[in-house]
């Protein structure tokens, strides 16, 4: 599966979404296409799983940096969070803009949902544990920061981003994210 999925990214790179078809894939993973198509048994099909994984692997990235950031300042909270992102979001960098047209032509609502969903909730437990702030409703704050990072990053990855540009988008999403949480803290612990 992984090497049908890793080619499958590797055509899109070199062949882009209209060059991408199943023979291609299968030939370039090693498989016959009847192989391919126990698994996908469509273009379609093959571009909604990987859509799928690339998302998942989004989500994944957001928890694990809210997980390994619980009891953490806002502000620390805030640039794990954008740096996770942007980190599994460029291990794609070649593709991303592929995945978005991906994700506009095929109903991925569903999907987008489910990984928006999972990101909410690791950000909003993470706010509610906010060392050194307080936000009257972290679900909400957490809702419009997922909003902010699902909608703004993949404008970015319309075309590929030169490593110094996404330092800069990391720094400015790092800078709107603070902000905006020093907007919404209803108190400060601590001081």
């Amino acid at each position: 599966m992984d090497a049908i999925f890793e080619a499958t990214i590797q055509v899109l790179s070199s062949d882009g979404l209209i060059g991408l078809n199943t023979t291609r894939v299968a030939r370039r993973a090693g498989v016959s296409v009847g192989t391919l198509y126990q698994y996908y048994p469509n273009k379609q099909a093959l571009l909604f799983a990987v859509l799928e994984r690339h998302l998942v692997a989004l989500a994944a990235a957001i928890e694990k940096a809210c997980d390994e950031n619980l009891t953490a300042k806002a502000d620390e909270l805030a640039e794990a969070v954008v740096k996770a992102y942007l980190r599994a979001q460029m291990a794609q960098a070649e593709v991303s803009p592929a995945l978005y047209r991906i994700s506009l032509e095929l109903d991925a609502r569903a999907l987008i949902d489910m990984a928006t969903r999972r990101s909410v909730a690791a950000i909003g437990a993470a706010l509610a544990s906010a060392s050194d702030a307080q936000f009257a409703d972290p679900h909400l704050v957490a809702q419009t920061l997922t909003a902010a990072l699902f909608g703004t990053v993949p404008a970015f990855c319309h075309r590929v981003l030169a490593p110094a540009d996404g330092r800069e988008a990391e720094k400015q999403l790092t800078i709107m994210f603070r902000s905006y949480l020093a907007a919404h803290q209803s108190g400060v612990c601590g001081s």
